[in-house]
């Protein structure tokens, strides 16, 4: 098994560039790129245990993983094509299917309540009206920013009336335990540490319903030239589902372990704010992505001449999943 562990910083918004063959390990060989993320256990679960290097064991073909520190990361490495498979949340993979890059989702990864708006008690923030003129930190192209819009919308506000401060989710919840910004809208395994272990951090505004769920994205190319390749990573992930639903805590350790963070805070995240239940795309996906596509275009997050709504349909593709995770 390969393995690289990148630390990018990008905001994730652009889109362009030409896509990229699969690195070729040698004239009969070839590498996946999968990546890995703290917000997506299973993908942590298949890393450590070595099943998506199993899933290949009769072929040529090396498992090469990369760690994505959120959507707009994973984002970049489909747009770039340095990575084969990619996980998201819902609304970041609309949006970068929208603005052309060649993604499918044929598996869902998790339901998550993996973020919300965090503050300290000490700054006087109650609700997210109390948000007006304050500076927010979010990471755009990611959830908790397309998190933050719904709130504030919820409220009766916009981005306008608030100062956004665009980081990196670890970066985000530094800067909000550094003072430098009043609010935080956090991601976990980030932000359950922040609850658990600094007085006084709390969760002011949670909503369940605008957590886009974990998407995990295949390039158009993979799909079509290695369909093959794709059930076997599908397969992989289903083996690493099922053996999360019926360890749970062995999971949290490995999420503890891999994000070094505490194991009361790895169980947090996963034990009360995972649901892995439900892998296949379903209505659930699209009538939520089609609630939320007029927010891609309101926010200029889209190119000309892009349609978020019609690409939802191009997006998600049930049937594979189905089939490859033997029609469950």
């Amino acid at each position: 098994m390969m393995e690289r562990r990148q630390f990018l910083s990008g905001t994730g918004a652009a889109i362009g560039g030409s896509l990229l063959a699969g690195c070729v390990g040698g004239s009969d060989s070839r590498t996946v790129t999968v990546d890995y993320a703290y917000y997506n256990p299973v993908s942590l679960v298949l890393r450590e245990k070595g099943w998506m290097a199993e899933a290949f064991t009769d072929t040529d073909v090396e498992i090469e993983w990369v760690l994505s520190l959120g959507s707009n990361q994973a984002n970049e490495y489909s747009q770039s094509g340095e990575a084969e498979v990619a996980s998201t949340a819902g609304i970041a993979a609309l949006m970068a299917r929208s603005n052309g890059v060649p993604i499918t989702t044929p598996y869902i990864y998790s339901e998550p309540e993996w973020t919300a708006l965090v503050t300290f008690e000490e700054s006087g923030i109650e609700s997210v009206a109390d948000l007006e003129g304050k500076r927010v930190a979010a990471t755009r192209g990611t959830d908790p920013y397309f998190f933050l819009l719904q709130a504030l919308d919820d409220a009766g506000m916009s981005e306008d009336d608030v100062e956004v401060v665009h980081l990196q989710h670890p970066e985000g919840q530094s800067s909000l335990v550094q003072g430098n910004v009043d609010a935080w809208a956090g991601l976990d395994p980030h932000m359950a540490e922040l609850e658990l272990e600094h007085d006084g951090a709390e969760l002011f505004f949670r909503e369940p319903a605008y957590n886009t769920y974990g998407f995990l994205n295949f390039l158009d190319e993979f799909i079509a030239d290695h369909p093959e390749d794709a059930r076997r990573v599908i397969d992989a992930y289903e083996r690493g589902r099922e053996w999360a639903i019926a360890n749970p805590e062995e999971t949290a350790s490995i999420l503890a372990s891999e994000s070094e963070m505490s194991q009361p805070v790895a169980e947090r995240v996963f034990t009360q704010r995972n649901d892995l239940s439900e892998p296949i795309p379903g209505d659930a996906h699209r009538d939520l992505l089609s609630d939320l596509a007029p927010i891609l275009q309101e926010e200029g997050l889209v190119t000309d001449g892009a349609d978020p709504q019609g690409s939802i349909d191009d997006l998600l593709d049930s049937e594979f999943a189905a089939d490859a995770a033997g029609g469950e």
